[in-house]
């Protein structure tokens, strides 16, 4: 069980995030869903704990305080302190907005790089695994990852992402600039993950419509704060809901 309460996040005296609480089941997939400047990335960035790092290098750069407060449960413990790579360890793992493989590095390269925490018989078969998802992938396992397309490159980071063995894994907006086709494509291989790996999944996206029918349980972000929560079923036939994210009333 993956739970967060009443997360805050303040840049200076900007308040980025308001007093959100959310959990996450295991096996299940939760989507936060919002608007660009919702909060979505602030919330991945704290929960996985690179906020930590980025409120450190602000701080060692004279540049602005970061106040972080709440409580992040994980398998009945508090890890609010835990640093980003000790929360790895752990099993939580962010797959980053717009990507970020390393583009010099071929697609293979970008893979094994992302199996750092784990066995060699681990990395073996989450290669495999990987390619079974993405067969798009097994022809360009030499090809420099600058070189993908948008969709390739998503489909590389997702990947990447599981070579490091999650127990969560942290999804920020893997639907952004892509094709309504690959955005389906994809959402169609985050429950496949969830249903084959056991994997939990926290997913935060803009485009709801073809992530909201795989999710369990939903949370909608407006102005750093939870303003609605349900089932999927509940979120779907919300008409504020409906209204907002499939363009019907």
């Amino acid at each position: 069980m993956f739970e967060a309460k009443g997360i805050m996040v303040f840049y200076e005296n900007m308040l980025a995030l308001n007093n959100i609480s959310l959990n996450c089941a295991p096996e299940r997939i939760v989507g936060i869903f919002g608007a660009n400047s919702a909060g979505k990335s602030t919330l991945m960035y704290t929960l996985s704990g690179i906020m930590l790092d980025i409120r450190k290098k602000e701080e060692m750069a004279g540049g602005e305080r970061i106040t972080i407060r709440g409580e992040i449960l994980f398998e009945g413990k508090n890890i609010m302190e835990a640093k980003a790579s000790d929360r790895a360890k752990r099993g939580i793992v962010l797959c980053p907005e717009r990507r970020r493989i390393f583009p010099e590095s071929s697609v293979l390269e970008n893979l094994k790089i992302g199996a750092y925490l784990a066995t060699n018989k681990q990395a073996k078969d989450t290669l495999e695994y990987v390619f079974s998802i993405f067969p798009a992938l097994i022809p360009l396992k030499k090809r420099l990852g600058g070189f993908l397309s948008g969709g390739e490159q998503q489909m590389l980071a997702i990947g990447r992402a599981l070579m490091a063995q999650p127990k969560l894994l942290l999804l920020d907006e893997p639907l952004l600039g892509l094709s309504p086709a690959i955005q389906f494509l994809l959402s169609r291989t985050i429950k496949e993950i969830r249903d084959h790996r056991k994997t939990s999944i926290l997913v935060a996206e803009q485009y709801a419509r073809p992530v909201m029918p795989i999710i369990h349980y939903g949370y909608i972000l407006e102005n750093g704060a939870a303003v609605l929560e349900g089932s999927k079923e509940e979120l779907m036939d919300n008409p504020d809901v409906r209204s907002a994210y499939f363009g019907v009333g």
